[in-house]
């Protein structure tokens, strides 16, 4: 599973481990090495269109991924491609 090439060119789509504590956004692609790896994160439930939330970045990245809680080592978070939307001015 790759990622479509407009969603790789955006400025606004980051690997996941890019992101911070808190950062919202929605999961633009997988681009993992392996089919497998791709797969697996597919199983569960990490696709285009989910939305994301980081909780924790350090040891491993910890987000929500819709409503469930997944931890991943920091070379998977790099696979993972997020868009981040503009932040909204206060």
């Amino acid at each position: 599973m790759s990622c479509a090439p407009l969603a790789c060119t955006s400025d606004r789509v980051r690997p996941l481990s890019a992101l911070g504590h808190r950062a919202r956004g929605v999961v633009a692609g997988v681009r993992a090495q392996s089919k497998a790896r791709a797969d697996r994160l597919v199983a569960l439930g990490v696709t285009p269109g989910a939305a994301v939330t980081v909780l924790q970045t350090f040891p491993g990245v910890v987000f929500l991924c819709d409503q469930t809680e997944l931890v991943v080592e920091r070379g998977v978070a790099d696979a993972i491609l997020v868009h981040v939307p503009e932040e909204i001015p206060r």
